[in-house]
């Protein structure tokens, strides 16, 4: 049947990427299979970074831009609706001004596609279309039955936790009282209604954590010419300017009396317990106005049911699996990896893993900081740890925002049950299957009469 298509950009702080979906066009509009038809990586960081020249930003984007052009038929062109939406890394810049996504746009209208416009998500949209996304794939909604009827799964749905370069997102259904009304969002799919609690921490993405770890551990030392990080291994140094340390709102806060130019030299020294006690400094566990909190005075409901974690999530824990070869299954395997990597010197990282060497001396760190955020920030224990998988697809569909983020746009998920023409159909097949076994019983019947006749 021919297709359909949409494009979504999604602009992470660090980088950004192109996903093309497609979907049958013959169904009405509540069809349940939209998949993903291809996707292209950004060359170059994101377009946050871009502020102080922001054609560049519109620049960047040309190449994967011309690849849709490719991956999408030609007569499609004009009617593919194409979104961009920003996150945390541009809610970081002048709380979230979308006049810096301008260049963008008119880079984006410069396309033959239906280009819908940009914009900012805020941090409990970006949890809640990841949360969308992933439930959606899962078919834990809606699901097609074999004669294309509607069936809802009597599944629980799945709760989601996001990682990325600015913010981290947890997203979960929950029976509840959600005590502070910013964390509720109430959902109607599929004439079904979801109580969702959600939350964004922004700064607690990857390479503002990274940052922030940096800039505790030169105020610990007080900005000497030269400053051991015990999570990074041994072996492994580098200099650096403050201004690559203060550059970010989540850091300008600590920024020392001094000259930016100033440079310092970090050196591993690769000790998992003090790298653990520093990272845990970059949550306040301490204070609390509610029932209970994750961390930094932020309530949260007690996790339930089964998790999904993705984006830096996953590849953290495919690090320690696939590189370091020691399994996930307990936080306590969580935190021995941590350990084993802080351990391991810069040399023989180097040897495991030579493709990844830009990322290579921060696996420690981010191992750490993974441990305390799901142990102590959202309390999964023992028992519920287990629950949570960590994935980066469902079947070839990335998970993340943009998938939920376009068929939010698209109303491709209808508030109310699916039209129930389709059931329509399903009700005459019924008619005709016990038509046909009347029929084929009845002739039987009138079978062995004629035979025991004769």
């Amino acid at each position: 049947s021919p297709l359909q298509y949409g494009i979504v950009l999604d602009a992470g702080s660090s980088h950004t990427a192109m996903f093309v979906y497609k979907w049958p066009a013959d169904k009405e509009n509540d069809t349940g299979v939209v998949s993903e038809h291809s996707m292209c990586d950004v060359e170059g960081p994101g377009i946050s970074s871009y502020s102080s020249n922001p054609p560049a930003a519109g620049t960047s984007l040309v190449h994967c831009l011309n690849q849709a052009l490719r991956d999408v038929p030609k007569e499609k062109h004009v009617g593919t609706p194409l979104y961009l939406g920003a996150t945390a890394g541009m809610r970081l810049l002048h709380g979230g001004c979308a006049c810096s996504t301008q260049p963008v746009a008119a880079t984006l209208k410069s396309y033959p596609f239906d280009f819908r416009g940009s914009k900012i998500l805020s941090g409990e949209e970006e949890g809640v279309f990841g949360w969308v996304t992933a439930n959606y794939l899962l078919e834990n909604f809606i699901k097609r039955g074999w004669l294309g009827e509607w069936i809802q799964p009597q599944k629980k749905t799945l709760g989601a936790m996001d990682f990325g370069g600015a913010s981290t997102q947890i997203t979960f259904e929950t029976r509840d009282t959600i005590e502070d009304p910013r964390n509720e969002v109430m959902l109607k799919l599929y004439g079904q209604t979801y109580k969702v609690y959600t939350h964004s921490f922004l700064c607690y993405g990857r390479d503002q954590v990274l940052k922030r770890l940096l800039s505790k551990l030169l105020q610990a030392e007080r900005y000497q010419a030269i400053v051991s990080h015990p999570c990074w291994p041994m072996g492994y140094r580098k200099t650096l300017s403050l201004s690559s340390v203060y550059n970010s709102p989540c850091t300008e806060k600590e920024m020392p009396n001094l000259a930016l130019d100033t440079t310092v030299t970090v050196v591993g020294t690769g000790n998992g317990s003090l790298c653990a006690m520093h990272v845990n400094k970059l949550f306040n566990f301490t204070s609390c106005s509610f029932s209970h909190c994750s961390f930094d005075g932020i309530f949260q409901p007690e996790v339930s049911g089964n998790f999904i974690a993705f984006s830096a999530f996953f590849y953290t824990v495919d690090f320690i699996q696939a590189v370091m070869g020691r399994p996930v299954r307990l936080p306590s395997d969580l935190k021995d990896a941590a350990e084993t990597i802080c351990a391991t010197n810069w040399s023989e990282l180097l040897q495991k893993a030579p493709k990844l060497e830009k990322r290579l001396p921060d696996y420690c760190a981010v191992t750490m900081f993974v441990y305390l955020l799901t142990t102590k920030g959202y309390n999964f224990n023992n028992h519920s740890f287990p629950n949570i998988t960590f994935q980066k697809k469902v079947g070839d569909t990335s998970i993340g925002w943009a998938l939920g983020y376009m068929l939010n746009l698209t109303n491709m998920i209808p508030a109310e049950k699916p039209s129930s023409h389709k059931s329509m159909l399903y009700n005459y097949w019924v008619i005709l299957i016990l038509l046909f076994v009347i029929t084929t019983l009845t002739s039987l019947v009138t079978a062995v009469c004629l035979l025991r006749r004769s």
